[in-house]
């Protein structure tokens, strides 16, 4: 493939731009913190300077962005990515954003010649470090196709959803789920160790049962003693599910399970644990039994 340019060095960012690497694609980079591109450097990917930079260098350009805001910004302002689109130029936005955000961008990158392609991941830190992401892109299904290379380093499935506000509308789908199940499996195990119960047999039981999900495998020997490390950071969590509940708003679902794991969100983030990872929200449920 071309050379790809790869927006944003967060969590995610960063160990997908990696992994691209470690598959022999060259790659540019940009980060809001240049510093931040350091690492990757180290692993032979080159620096831009803006997000125009790196557009007017790259024929294709990813972008992974923490939130609506930031997606929007990295395209519109100055030095952004939108002043170099063009014929011939791809730019897939792999944030988790609402559908309108999903739309403007597109909008604005087609009315310019460019193509575009929304494809946000389900995973976290650890899929990404090992490929196995799951991507749900929509849009153009040409530049779709151009990026299966890509796509296939970077996750274990990728679906294409048809039109653009597609991949985020369920993406948000799925992070409500995940969130919902994150608070119920919080109160579950603060239940059983209320109750007198060892919560690491909780654990085993559930791994062997009809709700054995990797989640609560992977997530819960740590949150039985309080470590948060950050996978998935909760004030993104927070983020998704409120995005999450205004698309229920516009569809006229109700969704009072995933309105009251907002709140604990919410919670949690009024008591700093919005960098923590987003099973902090069991803080909310133990602090107050």
């Amino acid at each position: 493939m071309e050379e790809i340019g790869f927006l944003g060095m967060g969590i995610m960012g960063k160990a997908m731009a990696v992994n691209l690497l470690r598959h022999g694609f060259k790659v540019t980079v940009w980060n809001r913190t240049l510093s931040r591109c350091d690492e990757l450097v180290q692993h032979g990917a080159s620096v831009g300077e803006t997000p125009a930079a790196v557009v007017k260098k790259c024929k294709y350009t990813i972008a992974m962005l923490s939130d609506p805001a930031a997606a929007l910004s990295v395209v519109f302002d100055k030095d952004g990515a939108l002043e170099q689109i063009c014929g011939g130029k791809g730019y897939i936005d792999m944030s988790t954003v609402d559908a309108d955000t999903s739309s403007k961008i597109s909008e604005a990158i087609t009315s310019k010649g460019g193509s575009f392609v929304e494809a946000p991941v389900s995973g976290s830190k650890k899929p990404a470090e090992d490929g196995q992401l799951v991507i749900l892109a929509a849009g153009d299904k040409a530049l779709y196709d151009q990026l299966l290379p890509a796509f296939d380093v970077l996750g274990k499935k990728s679906f294409f959803l048809g039109q653009v506000g597609n991949g985020a509308k369920m993406k948000l789908v799925v992070n409500m789920i995940m969130g919902s199940m994150m608070n119920a499996f919080s109160e579950g195990i603060v239940l059983a160790h209320k109750s007198g119960l060892d919560p690491h047999t909780l654990l085993d039981v559930l791994d062997l049962g009809a709700i054995a999900n990797p989640m609560f495998k992977m997530k819960g020997p740590a949150m039985i003693k309080n470590s948060y490390p950050p996978a998935f950071p909760l004030k993104h969590q927070q983020k998704d599910m409120r995005l999450a509940l205004s698309l229920g708003d516009e569809n006229a679902v109700p969704m009072p399970v995933a309105a009251a794991a907002n709140e604990a969100f919410k919670k949690a983030r009024s008591l700093g644990l919005g960098d923590h990872d987003f099973s902090a929200v069991f803080e909310t449920v133990s602090k107050g039994a």
